[in-house]
């Protein structure tokens, strides 16, 4: 099922024996569009650092009580390796706790545009050619490798929205929010508000179509026309996405479609 990923914002995270906090935030790759990374405001538990957890530790999403049941325990979770509260979060990071929890690094597949592909979204270089995560050996306090080391690819979703929204020809919109797949954790549309520019509309666009994100400037870069938007199929935003409506999305812009389509 596609989900306002901002939805989850709020919803209790439940280990087998406690609760350990709220959803505050996702972190997601911005090549292969996969989200990576719950975001847990903890509250006073384990307030000295930032938590994080995979979606392959989600075993069952609650929507009625707003909360998802993981498969972790608290005592595990508070020996796992830490992330500070001010600190990117670094590949090396990342791989101790794919290795602590044994999470797999591609779990679910590598996104729509593969783990590891030459390029991505419209042509966008992919981040990695090396194996995943792989960091430089370093010692505790290594200021000289913490550049190196940091996934310049692992992006805040919640820092995403209001970032405006460019079509060939020119701006669109800004991003609302973004849909994602509730079972794999893709992100399968990005929402775009286009208030100031086509009053009382919301497009879905999908990452298919993004050709460039310039993080500095806010910004999104778009290869389709504004005739294009402006002649795609009507989202309902208070009605759910079926496959029908997919298909003619993706049939009118040309692109690929997702799995079974």
């Amino acid at each position: 099922m596609l989900v306002v990923l901002a939805a989850f914002k709020g919803y209790a995270i439940e280990a087998t024996d406690g609760s350990m906090g709220t959803v505050s935030d996702f972190l997601f790759d911005d090549m292969t569009w996969k989200v990576r990374w719950l975001v847990v405001d903890t509250g006073t538990w384990l307030k000295s650092r930032r938590v994080v957890v995979h979606p392959a530790a989600i075993r069952k999403v609650d929507y009625e009580r707003r909360e998802l049941l993981v498969t972790l325990k608290m005592a595990q979770v508070e020996a796992s390796p830490g992330i500070g509260h001010d600190q990117p979060v670094s590949r090396q990071a990342e791989l101790d706790l794919y290795e602590y929890y044994g999470w797999d690094p591609i779990w679910g597949g590598g996104g729509y545009f593969g783990a590891r592909n030459e390029s991505g979204a419209g042509g966008v270089k992919a981040p990695l050619s090396r194996p995943l995560f792989r960091a430089p050996p370093h010692q505790p306090g290594d200021a000289s490798l913490l550049e190196v080391e940091q996934d310049p690819h692992l992006r805040s979703a919640a820092a995403m929205n209001g970032y405006h929204v460019h079509a060939t020809e020119g701006t669109i919109g800004h991003i609302e929010n973004l849909l994602v797949d509730d079972t794999n954790w893709d992100i399968r549309y990005v929402i775009i508000d286009t208030r100031d520019w086509w009053p009382g509309s919301h497009v879905l666009i999908s990452p298919y179509a993004v050709t460039a994100i310039r993080w500095e400037d806010h910004d999104v870069r778009l290869n389709v026309t504004i005739a294009e938007v402006k002649s795609s199929p009507e989202w309902d935003p208070f009605a759910m996405v079926t496959q029908v409506y997919e298909k003619e999305l993706h049939h009118h812009y040309n692109w690929p479609g997702y799995g079974s389509y």
